[in-house]
């Protein structure tokens, strides 16, 4: 039982938190580094043509310096998540931030398709550092839960905004300057994180937590890696070798991983966070609903620009609706669940983003902006309702000591899910529009993907090439719409789940987090 004098001392230690008066300012600061990821993994997809056409990377290495970043982010996210709890978040917030910034100029100033792709790996391993431990110091920054609820609704709208804002900057830099710029814009952003990280940022890291194991630290990255390989192997080239072997592995280290979890005084991930339902379900609901979206995200660019004509800038554009719906919702997402219910919100913002979803199985070639523009508004709003209380329960969930890890479970499940997305949804797409016919002869480049057939069609008669691209753009929308209605099927599937596996879960007040706290850390002691 906990004594009086605990529950005084930790009642004291909260109102001594919360009366900080630099918190908020803290808040800004960590935000820069969710708008900086956000915006990074959005503006190469537009780069990449220039890049191709500069430094002439194979298709294998083109698939590289595109994947690799992701691929290396999501083996790592756990392991730095147990690291900023060992060493601090804010030393390894502030270490990440500066390594991002300097290996931005490597990219900006790749002159081989090598040097690119190992720029992209350093990044990922850079990137890795920074989402665990910008939400690990939130949950240690705001012990008041609607206080940070706020804060968490503010980061999350961070991200969306940045989704949103990168293609519009990244279409207007390409525009008017080389390829480079698009990683060079990390650098003063970058500059004001760190110094002005160093004044504001409170230091937080776990007390006595034990050594940082080396071999959970290769498992878990073996088998991210392994896995999310083979995801991307099987969608693009069917069930071969290479993607069984990568699976295989991939299983067989995370298999390993959670048992070595298992087994250690102080493990790298305490397995046993897994227990909380509420955790778990707020997990499974991230991954499900990044699976079912992102995907569809990605090729919704490609349509806007490729089928309906727009330019990246428009294209960017188009798709600013997602992102003030989810800032809007974001901001307002812990309120709303404290009126109705944590599994209400979630479950009905999933649902509302399936039915979004189910409406773009509608589109053709001419469809009007007023169909898109409403079903992505509807899209950010239930994705910023869901992600943000998600977010919440997962760090409401477990100890502050513990906040890095739970943090970067959080983040390894949007990362995979987006992995399986792309490569589930993309394979849907990539299915149904390698089936158009065309007229013998044509270059089988033009079945690869849209941007193939449109330079096959550059070299093809006005005719010929009329007739291609009208095929091309007819092939390509019908494996969105497909791929659409098999968003929309996960999507609702997430709905049902997050129903089931959320309830009872409330979002706490001030008087619960105080009382709650000491019995959390003794669910989740120390070993």
């Amino acid at each position: 039982m906990t004594s009086t004098r605990q529950r005084t001392a930790t009642a004291t230690e909260v109102t001594a938190t919360e009366a900080r008066p630099g918190r908020w300012l803290a808040l800004s600061v960590l935000v820069l580094a969710v708008l900086l990821v956000a915006v990074d993994a959005t503006v190469l997809g537009l780069a990449t043509p220039y890049i191709s056409e500069d430094l002439r990377p194979s298709g294998a290495q083109l698939l590289w310096i595109g994947d690799v970043y992701s691929f290396v982010i999501a083996g790592l996210l756990v392991s730095m998540g147990g690291l900023g709890d060992r060493i601090g978040r804010k030393k390894l917030l502030l270490t990440g931030a500066t390594a991002f910034g300097a290996i931005s100029v490597l990219n900006a100033y790749a002159v081989t398709p090598e040097l690119m792709i190992l720029a992209r790996a350093l990044l990922g391993v850079a990137g890795a550092t920074l989402m665990p431990a910008t939400l690990a110091l939130i949950r240690n920054l705001f012990h008041d839960p609607r206080e940070r609820s706020l804060a968490i609704g503010v980061w999350g709208a961070t991200a969306s905004a940045g989704t949103a804002v990168g293609p519009i900057v990244g279409g207007f830099l390409l525009e008017h300057f080389w390829w480079g710029s698009v990683f060079l814009i990390n650098l003063p952003v970058m500059a004001v994180l760190v110094l002005v990280g160093i004044r504001l940022l409170p230091e937080s890291r776990t007390p006595d937590p034990g050594p940082w194991d080396l071999t959970s630290v290769a498992l878990s990255l073996v088998g991210m890696l392994g896995v999310v390989y083979a995801v991307k192997e099987a969608a693009t080239h069917g069930l071969s070798l290479d993607a069984l072997s990568a699976a295989a592995l991939g299983g067989a280290a995370l298999f390993w991983f959670v048992r070595r979890q298992l087994t250690l005084p102080s493990p790298l991930l305490d397995m046993r966070l897994f227990r909380n339902r509420g955790f778990s379900g707020a997990v499974l609901s991230d991954l499900l609903t990044i699976l079912g979206m992102s995907g569809l995200v990605f090729f919704l660019s490609q349509y806007l620009q490729l089928v309906q004509g727009r330019r990246p800038f428009e294209a960017g554009l188009a798709e600013l609706p997602a992102a003030v719906g989810a800032v809007a919702a974001g901001l307002v997402a812990g309120t709303v669940a404290r009126r109705f219910s944590v599994r209400s919100v979630v479950a009905g913002g999933l649902a509302a983003v399936g039915l979004a979803l189910a409406a773009l199985t509608l589109l053709d070639e001419s469809t009007g902006y007023p169909l898109i523009g409403a079903a992505l508004l509807v899209v950010g709003v239930g994705a910023g309702f869901s992600f943000t209380v998600t977010a919440d329960v997962i760090l409401a969930g477990v100890p502050k000591e513990q906040a890095g890890a739970a943090s970067a479970v959080s983040e390894t499940a949007y990362e995979l899910g987006a992995a399986l997305g792309i490569a589930l949804l993309g394979s849907i797409v990539t299915g149904v529009y390698r089936g158009f016919p065309t007229p013998p002869g044509t270059p089988p480049e033009a079945h690869e993907s849209l941007g193939g057939a449109t330079q096959v069609a550059s070299a093809l008669p006005a005719d010929h090439a009329h007739a291609l691209m009208t095929a091309a753009r007819e092939a390509f929308t019908d494996g969105l719409t497909a791929a659409a209605g098999a968003g929309a099927t996960v999507l609702l599937a997430a709905s049902a789940a997050a129903w089931l596996l959320l309830r009872d879960q409330h979002l706490e007040d001030e008087a619960q987090a105080t009382a709650q706290e000491p019995q959390r850390s003794r669910t989740h002691p120390r070993r």
